[in-house]
């Protein structure tokens, strides 16, 4: 793995969670429309030995002729499984805050779940994504201290062994300061959270 930046840079043997992650968010690229992949599926990305069902992906609120495009593109090869109605899914769901979840033709899981970006941490992550290229392709994700703050304020087993292995691979890369000022928004204790980590000076 090769780290410069906000890049990261390997290559693996995809899964179909990693297959369905890079042509949806290619489709989005295309289109344009600023994403973020965030949540479980990140860790799983970088090597993570868990199941998960979808992948989680904010983007930016697009206007509904921009979203008809895109909902066009991802219907040739995917489709929505919770409406096929197109300004239903914009206007009752996205609109709403409510993601809508696509999946391949015929299929139910894997599948994306996609919603507009509707708080400071998602403004945050779209305004500096870290850029993953996988095996010569790229998708976005959420700052690596956001996603390892946030999985500590959700709290559960799963999501703090996604925040410890977060933090592990990536320790040397953190900006430790920046993980503090989130855990602080977030109202988690310092100590707390080194002990779920095993954060150590």
């Amino acid at each position: 793995m090769k780290i410069s930046g906000r890049r990261i840079t390997f290559s693996k043997i995809l899964n179909e969670l990693d297959k369905l992650a890079l042509e949806f968010t290619g489709i989005l690229a295309r289109n344009r429309v600023r994403y973020a992949v965030v949540s479980g599926y990140v860790a799983i990305l970088f090597g993570r030995n868990r199941s998960s069902e979808d992948v989680d992906i904010i983007c930016e609120k697009v206007g509904y002729e921009r979203f008809s495009r895109l909902w066009r593109e991802v219907n040739r090869r995917m489709e929505c499984v919770i409406t096929s109605d197109r300004r239903s899914a914009y206007e009752d769901y996205l609109l709403k805050g409510t993601a809508l979840r696509f999946a391949r033709k015929g299929t139910f899981i894997p599948n994306i779940e996609l919603k507009f970006a509707n708080s400071d941490l998602h403004v945050a992550a779209l305004k500096k994504p870290v850029e993953v290229r996988v095996n010569r392709l790229t998708l976005h994700i959420s700052p690596l201290e956001q996603q390892i703050a946030y999985k500590l304020y959700l709290g559960s087993e799963k999501d703090i062994e996604d925040a410890r292995f977060m933090f592990a691979l990536f320790r040397d890369h953190l900006s430790l300061a920046e993980v503090e000022r989130l855990l602080k928004g977030m109202r988690i204790p310092l100590g707390r959270a080194k002990k779920f980590l095993g954060w150590q000076e």
